[in-house]
């Protein structure tokens, strides 16, 4: 929402301070500038990256329109969850989860929290570590440092698609300048045509560099960052999880191990205390 607010916004800005100045706005619609800037830079990136990280690229692209999949209420089921899997093997063992982290589709347990089971990274990380623990054969340093590593790659992978998108803006504004080089060397062979006719080339050949830069970093630029911050909440869940298990792993009981998780999370997300030990007795009833 806030993506096409802003895009808006700007367009409204800056194109209707050009028409208020007497500018018209037909002659910025030149398609072969659009043609150079955009299939220069998108050939660059394919060059640059390759396959995989255009694949993710693309999966990656329509999520900057949706909103945050990780807000409170996300934060609360997975606290609810995380305290019923301690609490169940506090009470029965950690045998009695086997069942649960082998097959977590057909769980009791994971199916009363459907927003979490969605989520197949945080579905992956918390049974392959609740499967470690079932197995007894690491310690809790062993495991936190397996994490770690774990949560540096997945980061690193959700990382990608920012990456890829922040270079092409960067090459955006380039391939502008290229287009009106093209312009200029097509004016400079036509300069037997009458003054009128040669002004528009011109001003073709400048709208080049002007798409480029607004391109660059009025479009795609504002995307790679929220590519970022998006990559940045997804490994803050995984992070959460993580101090959780460990604090049960080191003696902590469920309510104390889930309190160790909320502190884990940033001040505006964080729900309350009593918010969310409301939240739980709520789910487990």
């Amino acid at each position: 929402m806030f993506v096409v607010i802003g895009y808006i916004m700007m367009c409204a800005c800056i194109f209707g301070a050009y028409a208020a100045h007497g500018g018209e706005l037909g002659v910025l619609w030149q398609p072969a500038e659009f043609s150079i800037i955009f299939g220069g830079a998108s050939g660059a990136m394919i060059v640059a990256f390759g396959g995989i990280p255009l694949k993710s690229t693309l999966r990656s692209v329509p999520k900057v329109f949706k909103g945050n999949p990780y807000g409170k209420a996300f934060y609360l089921d997975l606290f609810a969850l995380l305290y019923e899997i301690l609490s169940k093997v506090r009470k029965e063992g950690l045998m009695s989860i086997e069942g649960d982290v082998e097959t977590p589709d057909a769980s009791p347990l994971f199916s009363k929290y459907p927003q979490i089971a969605r989520d197949h990274h945080v579905i992956e990380f918390l049974c392959d570590y609740l499967r470690l623990m079932v197995g007894g054969n690491l310690n809790a340093f062993e495991i936190e440092n397996l994490m770690d590593v774990e949560i540096d790659t997945h980061h690193h992978e959700s990382e990608v698609p920012s990456g890829v998108i922040a270079t092409m803006a960067d090459s955006l504004p380039a391939f502008g300048i290229v287009a009106a080089v093209m312009g200029v060397v097509h004016t400079m062979g036509s300069l037997n045509l009458p003054p009128t006719e040669l002004g528009k080339l011109i001003g073709a050949a400048l709208v080049g560099t002007f798409l480029g830069i607004l391109l660059g970093y009025g479009f795609v630029g504002p995307l790679a960052r929220i590519l970022a911050t998006k990559a940045d909440e997804g490994t803050k869940v995984l992070q959460t999880i993580k101090v959780t298990l460990l604090a049960s792993l080191n003696g902590y009981a469920p309510q104390v191990a889930v309190e160790f998780g909320r502190k884990a999370m940033e001040s505006h997300m964080r729900p309350g205390f009593l918010e969310l030990e409301e939240h739980v007795k709520n789910k487990k009833a």
